[in-house]
């Protein structure tokens, strides 16, 4: 079976990927192409294999560069590929340079990607509720501006990520996002007493549009949803297996 690669039109010849869970060599629950280190700095048969997959189907012959990421809003500018022990801490990353494939994980979190074409600049960021509400798509767009991108010619795409009809949390969740507006109130639907569903692909939207992106694109894709197709950290929960898979989404600059 093949890599099964997503791109979105918004982003157009720029190198790059929405890789779910076909195509892979890993086994058991999270058989197919998982990409997660697990907090391990050792890169085993099975992870080297899916991640050589992963590079050839977007940019053959890039450096992956990853991150050890920890639910936050800080965004690194990679000059040289370091994906080893010393890969930096933070969840969003941007780049210039030729040759350099940003990676991102998710397993339900939100993975967006960016890219200036006219100017050579792309960005990667993992969007996580916690993320994406303290401003990680803010500071990559910040970094990327550092490099010499225009946030008007900027585009984005925001690939699948748990939806709101899968996504449930409680009012103590809610109020965190009515706190810092209002307005946010937008993104929850009624659940049952005392919970909601909330709409992360549809708030990491309105904060890249916020933030001045001149086009985005919301693939839609529900991860929880699709077991045959994404990996799915809450999923995974709801039926007790021992394990989840993260699926990975890359850009670079060919």
């Amino acid at each position: 079976m093949s890599v099964d690669l997503i791109r979105a039109a918004a982003l157009g010849e720029v190198p790059h990927g929405f890789l779910g869970r076909r195509g892979g060599v890993s086994a058991g629950v999270v058989a197919g192409l998982d990409l997660g280190r697990r907090g391990s700095d050792t890169i085993g048969p099975e992870l080297a294999e899916n991640r050589r997959r992963a590079v050839a189907a977007v940019l053959p012959g890039a450096d992956l560069q990853t991150l050890y990421q920890v639910h936050g809003a800080d965004a690194v500018r990679i000059l040289a590929v370091d994906d080893g022990p010393n890969r930096p801490r933070a969840d969003a990353a941007v780049t210039d340079r030729p040759g350099v494939l940003l990676g991102i994980l998710t397993a339900d979190c939100a993975p967006v990607l960016l890219a200036d074409g006219q100017a050579g600049v792309v960005g990667a960021a993992h969007a996580g509720w916690k993320g994406a509400l303290a401003g990680v798509t803010d500071a990559t767009l910040a970094a990327m501006e550092r490099l010499g991108a225009d946030r008007a010619r900027i585009a984005a795409a925001v690939g699948p990520c748990i939806a709101r009809r899968s996504y449930e949390v409680d009012d103590d969740f809610r109020r965190r996002f009515e706190a810092a507006d209002p307005e946010n109130e937008r993104f929850f639907a009624d659940g049952r007493a005392g919970h909601h569903r909330f709409d992360l692909e549809g708030y990491v939207v309105h904060r890249l549009r916020g933030g001045g992106v001149g086009r985005v694109e919301a693939l839609g894709l529900d991860t929880y949803a699709d077991a045959d197709r994404f990996y799915s950290y809450r999923r995974a929960a709801h039926r007790g297996e021992a394990d989840y898979g993260r699926q990975i989404a890359l850009i670079g600059v060919r």
